[in-house]
């Protein structure tokens, strides 16, 4: 996760897309009590949020210059 600033914008978004998708099916399997480590939920949407946390300091970088 360190390496998102050199990534480009689009895998930043597919990237995302696959974060949210772990994160669903960790939701739906919990329900039958198939997760082993609970904690992964919580690390998914960390990840989730420092991916968007880029694009948006991207995005004010671009307006700015």
């Amino acid at each position: 996760m360190k390496d998102l600033n050199k990534k480009i914008e689009k895998d930043l978004n597919k990237m995302i897309a696959e974060k949210r998708e772990s994160l669903r099916n960790f939701r739906f399997g919990s329900s039958g009590s198939k997760i082993k480590n609970v904690k992964e939920g919580n690390t998914l949407k960390k990840d989730i949020a420092r991916i968007f946390t880029e694009l948006r300091k991207r995005e004010i970088e671009n307006e700015q210059s």
